[in-house]
């Protein structure tokens, strides 16, 4: 099963969040797994067009998604995925 990570950012608000495993094919599914754990959190991911929010990334591995609009990118068994804020400023 694919294994999701959260940054630190996320458990200040969802203390109880801690790496998980979810049996998932790509990550819409995965975000509506999250959401049903953890309510609210699909809200902090994605906007009301359900596309991913800019202050936002995702890694499946050491790589970025590449579908920011339907998140349709497909995960495997063996994948670590990182769901992290986005850093901006200076």
């Amino acid at each position: 099963m694919p294994t999701i990570k959260f940054t630190a950012n996320l458990k200040r608000f969802y203390p109880e969040l801690t790496e998980i495993e979810m049996d998932s094919l790509d990550l819409n599914e995965i975000l509506d797994a999250l959401e049903s754990k953890f309510k609210g959190l699909k809200d902090y991911v994605v906007d009301e067009q359900g596309q991913l929010r800019k202050h936002v990334n995702i890694f499946i591995g050491d790589e970025l998604i590449r579908d920011r609009i339907a998140l349709s990118d497909a995960v495997k068994p063996t994948d670590e995925i990182y769901i992290m804020q986005a850093l901006s400023g200076g």
